[in-house]
C-alpha cells in the first residue's frame, strides 16, 4: 500500500494543476463555444472508448481517482486528454492539414511517452497483451484529428447559417 501512496499523490497533484490550467485555457481566445463544444464532445467520447477498453479488459488501471464510482481512468478521460485537445484545436485554429497533421505529431510525443513510462513503471495503467504503444499512439493522433474535424464541421455549418440569412 505505501507503494501507491506516491501515485495516489501524483493523480490527485495532476487533476489540481489540469483544473488551474483548465479554466484560463476555455476562456483564453474567442470562440469560447468552440472549445466548449470541444470539450465536452472529447470528454463524452473518450469515457465511452475508454469504457469499451476498460470491459472487454484490453486496458485495466487498477490504481485512479474515483475508483469506487468508475472503471476508466475518469482523470485523463474528462480533464487532461480534453484539456490537450483545447490547446491542440487553439493553436491550429487557423492552419491548413500539413501543419495541422504535424503539430499533433509532435505534442501527442509527450504525452504518449508519459504513459509509455506509467505502463512500465507505475500501477496506474495496464494493458492487456492485445494493446502494443502504437494503438496509443495513433489512437492519440486519430482521436484529435476526429475531434478537430467535428469543430471544423460546426463551425462551417454556423457559418452557412449565418449568409442564409
Amino acid at each position: 500500500m505505501k507503494r501507491n501512496k506516491p501515485q495516489r499523490k501524483f493523480l490527485r497533484i495532476s487533476l489540481i494543476l489540469n483544473l488551474a490550467l483548465l479554466i484560463p485555457l476555455l476562456l483564453r481566445k474567442p470562440p469560447i463555444k468552440d472549445w466548449v463544444i470541444v470539450y465536452l464532445f472529447n470528454a463524452l467520447t473518450n469515457i465511452l472508448i475508454d469504457n469499451t477498453l476498460a470491459n472487454y479488459k484490453i486496458v485495466k488501471y487498477p490504481l485512479r481517482l474515483f475508483s469506487k464510482s468508475f472503471d476508466t481512468h475518469i482523470l485523463f478521460d474528462c480533464f487532461i486528454y480534453p484539456t490537450f485537445t483545447i490547446w491542440y484545436n487553439q493553436l491550429t485554429y487557423k492552419d491548413k492539414i500539413i501543419p495541422i497533421i504535424y503539430k499533433l505529431v509532435l505534442i501527442t510525443i509527450p504525452p504518449f511517452l508519459i504513459e509509455l513510462w506509467a505502463v512500465k513503471n507505475t500501477d496506474l495503467i495496464k494493458w492487456s497483451n492485445k494493446w502494443k504503444w502504437y494503438h496509443t499512439f495513433f489512437g492519440l493522433i486519430l482521436k484529435s484529428l476526429m475531434t478537430r474535424l467535428v469543430i471544423a464541421t460546426v463551425r462551417k455549418v454556423e457559418n452557412g447559417v449565418k449568409f442564409q440569412q
